[in-house]
């Protein structure tokens, strides 16, 4: 990997987070027609969810890997406007969870092979919420707030479409896709001892999360940039043929 490709690309999702999170709160829902303000709610789910991938890469030491202070400090910013993340904390929880994939142990999987998805999803999001992060993401929304309001007093209604919803919709596709299903293999009494990556297309793994589905490669590959994966899965499956 070109250490300036997964910044670029890193920087890309930052500047575009930051002109669409502007530009939304401080125009008119009522000019818009349905079909465009979804199209913007699922482009800043995108967006919210690639804030998520960068912070990621930055907890294993890829983001500006000649850089640890930058890489680390990059992502700090990419989880606390994500949603007022941690960054010290989430990168403890996520090497817990290399460490101790499939136990009792990690803090991204439900052991209980009883649960379904939805308990799950709730301890997923225990690991991550606590009272400071809520404050600080509520604190960062009424920032946001402080600021649109001049051009559109109305904003309160923009933030909860375009800021609290796609939070939400990001929270779910990073679970289903990165978690609940790569890992749901784990459970089973005779299951694998490997996460398993979905096999999908390139193209609909990347807008599925960012190629979060390709688990088994980052579980494997850890040291590989989001972007480098597809290449990464390539590679197996071709080994895997011979």
């Amino acid at each position: 990997m070109k250490p300036a490709t997964g910044l670029s690309l890193a920087l890309l999702l930052l500047l575009g987070w930051g002109a669409s999170t502007l530009g939304l709160l401080s125009t008119d829902l009522a000019q818009w027609p349905w079909w465009l303000l979804g199209f913007a709610v699922l482009l800043r789910t995108l967006l919210q969810t690639g804030l998520f991938i960068v912070g990621h890469d930055a907890m294993h030491g890829v983001l500006v890997p000649r850089h640890p202070r930058w890489n680390h400090a990059l992502g700090a910013c990419a989880l606390g406007l994500y949603a007022g993340l941690a960054y010290g904390e989430c990168r403890q929880q996520h090497q817990r969870h290399h460490r101790c994939t499939a136990s009792r142990h990690d803090p991204d999987f439900h052991p209980d092979p009883a649960a379904g998805p939805g308990r799950w999803y709730l301890r997923f999001m225990a690991g991550y919420l606590s009272p400071g992060q809520m404050g600080r993401l509520l604190g960062w929304w009424g920032a946001l707030l402080l600021l649109s309001w001049p051009a559109n007093p109305g904003s309160g209604a923009n933030l909860l479409l375009f800021c609290t919803l796609p939070l939400l919709l990001s929270s779910l596709q990073l679970f289903l896709f990165g978690t609940y299903l790569p890992h749901r293999v784990q459970r089973s009494p005779h299951g694998a001892t490997a996460p398993a990556s979905l096999d999908w297309p390139a193209w609909l793994s990347l807008l599925a999360c960012f190629h979060f589905g390709y688990h088994r490669e980052h579980h494997e590959h850890p040291e590989l940039a989001w972007f480098e994966l597809p290449s990464a899965r390539r590679q197996r499956r071709q080994l895997a043929r011979l």
